[in-house]
């Protein structure tokens, strides 16, 4: 256990309402989700709620702040999730050798963790075999703006980068982008309004206008542009 990290960003609760987004993201990465599965940053719990559905043997949830570990054992009293999830204020890093997953989750995630290559090493040591590790996260260096600051991301990735960091003894399965339209949000910011921090109503647009619209147009572009990007490892 550790409560000597602290979570710097406050983003989690606005984009808590992105449902339409989380639940796009959520049916391209079931396919690659099974046994038993470890979620590293989970936050308050709203990747959970989407993600822990259909048969799963058992759900690990790893959060390093204390206090955003008391509110995500108060939101994992949601008995429509496949399994109970149970809740380890942890890092990576801390887990014991013989703690070993199937499916290992970074979603949104990554980007705030400075060595992210030794994370990544360190991940694939608690894979089973044939085990996946999944990352998702912003896209694109040159989008980098104050927000990005201001929540604690280092770094926004493109294909190269993660490539990069792959796992020694990882194959990537698949690399791709998502959200195509909100790529043009995040231009936007970047290069008129330069904001900190969207308001509830830019998330409630993007989320209810551009990423319906993201979903027929990243399958027509075949998932080649996008303001976010995925990456599946297989041990």
């Amino acid at each position: 256990m550790t409560n000597a990290f602290t979570y710097v960003g406050n983003e989690l609760d606005i984009f808590a309402s992105a449902t339409n987004w989380k639940q796009y993201f959520s049916r391209q990465l079931q396919p690659y989700i099974r046994g038993d599965i470890l979620e590293v940053g989970a936050g308050i719990g709203t990747t959970t709620h989407i993600l822990c559905r259909g048969k799963k043997r058992s759900w690990t949830c790893l959060e390093p702040d204390v206090q955003l570990v008391n509110r995500l054992i108060d939101s994992l009293h949601d008995t429509t999730l496949s399994v109970k999830p149970s809740v380890i204020n942890s890092t990576v890093n801390q887990l014991l050798p013989d703690q070993q997953f199937d499916t290992i989750l970074y979603i949104d995630v990554l980007e705030h963790i400075e060595n992210d290559a030794n994370e990544l090493i360190t991940a694939a040591s608690h894979l089973r075999q044939n085990g996946m590790l999944i990352v998702l996260s912003p896209a694109h260096q040159m989008l980098y703006t104050p927000f990005d600051r201001a929540i604690g991301h280092f770094r926004r990735y493109d294909k190269a980068s993660l490539k990069a960091i792959s796992p020694p003894g990882l194959t990537l399965k698949r690399c791709f982008y998502l959200d195509s339209v909100g790529l043009l949000a995040s231009l936007g910011n970047r290069l008129l309004l330069q904001s900190s921090m969207p308001t509830p109503k830019q998330i409630w647009f993007w989320d209810r206008v551009m990423i319906p619209l993201s979903r027929w147009l990243d399958l027509l572009l075949g998932y080649r542009i996008g303001k976010s990007i995925v990456a599946v490892w297989q041990q």
